[in-house]
């Protein structure tokens, strides 16, 4: 992105390969464009929730790549790009949700557009008790009519595709806004579902 335009952008649904496919498709764009690596300003990574595996790659190659360029890295939640998405600007309080494992939802509140609290799990079919909703708030995105109609709240259950545009622009509006941002760190909501590994994880540099 320059000068609030999106330059470039490629997206290839894959089930694996991420890692080794990532950085020749990021060179792709900055070629299409005659740009290097050393003309970035900042770079924006979405942390997720998502695969955690793709989350891991992402990130870890953003702050590689800011650290090595001496440029900052912004991470953005999906739940930011999805809110970014939303066509209802008519609540102060939105509730973002998002697909989750077995048919269940992420989801994280937004007042005025911040953020409150953390990101939680819940069965879109058996609301929590203490899901507090005003009765003039929104829900926007992964079952939102069921939630939404549990609490006696507006919805917009659209789907949409979590684009790295959005990405770019959020960013960039943090770094506008005169944030800093801390390093970006995978948003994990749940634990994976695989076996954990005997070996110790790695330690994320602050």
């Amino acid at each position: 992105m320059c000068d609030g335009a999106i330059y470039g952008e490629i997206n290839v649904p894959m089930a694996r390969g991420q890692a080794e496919a990532l950085v020749p498709m990021l060179e792709e764009i900055l070629a299409a464009k005659d740009l290097v690596w050393r003309d970035l300003d900042a770079i924006g990574v979405c942390i997720g929730p998502g695969n955690f595996t793709g989350i891991r790659i992402s990130v870890s190659l953003a702050r590689g790549l800011a650290l090595s360029l001496a440029i900052p890295a912004v991470g953005v939640s999906a739940f930011e790009i999805m809110r970014f998405a939303s066509n209802s600007k008519a609540s102060p309080v939105e509730l973002v949700s998002l697909p989750a494992p077995r048919d269940m939802a992420y989801v994280q509140r937004f007042d005025d557009g911040v953020a409150e609290g953390g990101p939680r799990v819940i069965d879109p079919s058996e609301l929590p008790h203490d899901l507090d909703l005003p009765a003039n708030a929104h829900v926007c995105g992964h079952r939102a009519e069921d939630i939404a109609r549990g609490v006696g709240a507006t919805w917009d259950d659209r789907e949409r595709a979590q684009v790295g545009g959005r990405i770019a622009l959020l960013a960039a509006a943090k770094l506008r806004d005169g944030m800093q941002p801390p390093r970006p760190s995978p948003l994990y909501v749940r634990a994976a579902d695989a076996a954990p590994s005997s070996d110790l994880p790695p330690v994320m540099l602050p």
